[in-house]
C-alpha cells in the first residue's frame, strides 16, 4: 500500500500563503502525501515581498535526488523557479525519472505586490528546457503577456496568447484569466490538438488571493496523481478553488492580501 505521492518544487513563502506552503497544503486537503524542494526562501507576509535568497543549485538537486529516488512522487508541480541554473537541474533530474509522470509548470514570475520574482534570462530557460517535458503550463494573464510577447485583454486575447505558448514548445497551456475584470473569470486550456476549452466560474469578491495560482497548479497536480485526465483535473482544481476563496472570504489574516481557506473541506490521506 501507497500514499498518493505529489512532489512540489517552489519556493518557501514564510507567511504560509504561497509558495511550497500552499502547495503542501493543497496535496494534504485534496487527500494526497506531499514531498517538497525549496528552491528560494522568500521573506514576505500579507503585505509584499521583502527579500529573497535563492538556495544554491548543488542543495536543488540533492533535495531533488533524495524525493525521486525513494519516496517516488506520481504527480509534480513546479513553482517558483528564479535562476537559469536551477532551470537546468530540474531539467536533468526529471528527465532521468519516469517520464511519464504528470508536471504541471506554474511560471511564477511576480508576486501580487509587484515584486519580481524571477532573474532575467531565466525565462527563455524556461521554455527551451522545462516547456518540452512538463504536461501543461499554467500561466497568469500577467505571465501570459511575458511568454506569449503580446497584451492581453479580453477572452480571445487569451486565447491567441495561449496558442502562441503552444507553439513556443508546451504540450499544453493553462491562461487564467482571474486578473481580467468582469462577473465571469474566464480559464482557456489549450493543448494544440484539440479546440481550446472555455472554463468559467463566476467572480469571488474577496480580497483574500494570495496564493490562488499555486494553490490550482497543486490541485491539477494532485488530480492527475489521482488518475484524472488533464481537462478532468483542471475542472477539479478549478472546483476546489472557487470554494476555497469563497471558505475564505471574510476571514482577516495580516494587513493585506490574505490567503485561501485550503481546508474548507478536507480529505482523509489517501492509500492505494
Amino acid at each position: 500500500m501507497n500514499y498518493i505521492n505529489v512532489l512540489t518544487i517552489a519556493g518557501s513563502d514564510s507567511g504560509g500563503g504561497a509558495g511550497i506552503q500552499a502547495d503542501l497544503k493543497t496535496f494534504s486537503a485534496l487527500g494526497c502525501f506531499g514531498t517538497s524542494v525549496i528552491t528560494a526562501v522568500t521573506a514576505q507576509n500579507t503585505m509584499g515581498v521583502r527579500s529573497v535568497h535563492g538556495i544554491p543549485a548543488e542543495i536543488i538537486k540533492d533535495q531533488l535526488q533524495a524525493v525521486l529516488e525513494d519516496i517516488l512522487p506520481v504527480a509534480i508541480k513546479i513553482g517558483m523557479i528564479n535562476r537559469a541554473e536551477v532551470v537546468q537541474v530540474i531539467e536533468k533530474e526529471l528527465k532521468a525519472y519516469n517520464q511519464h509522470v504528470p508536471v504541471i509548470l506554474d511560471p511564477v514570475m511576480v508576486a501580487t505586490s509587484g515584486h519580481r520574482l524571477i532573474e532575467h534570462g531565466t525565462v527563455n530557460q524556461l521554455i527551451k528546457r522545462l516547456f518540452p517535458i512538463v504536461s501543461v503550463v499554467t500561466p497568469n494573464i500577467d505571465e501570459a503577456i511575458i511568454l506569449s510577447g503580446q497584451e492581453i485583454n479580453t477572452l480571445d486575447d487569451m486565447v491567441a496568447a495561449g496558442k502562441k505558448i503552444v507553439l513556443k514548445g508546451a504540450k499544453a497551456v493553462l491562461v487564467k484569466g482571474g486578473h481580467l475584470a468582469g462577473p465571469v473569470i474566464y480559464d482557456v486550456l489549450i493543448d494544440g490538438k484539440d479546440e481550446p476549452v472555455i472554463l468559467e466560474s463566476n467572480f469571488i469578491n474577496s480580497k483574500n488571493l494570495h496564493g490562488t495560482g499555486c494553490t490550482l497548479s497543486s490541485a491539477i497536480a494532485a488530480g492527475m496523481a489521482k488518475g484524472q485526465d488533464l481537462l478532468a483535473a483542471v475542472k477539479y482544481a478549478k472546483h476546489y478553488i472557487c470554494n476555497a476563496l469563497e471558505a475564505g472570504s471574510q476571514v482577516k489574516t495580516g494587513q493585506g492580501n490574505g490567503p485561501l481557506n485550503h481546508f474548507f473541506n478536507p480529505l482523509k490521506l489517501m492509500i492505494k
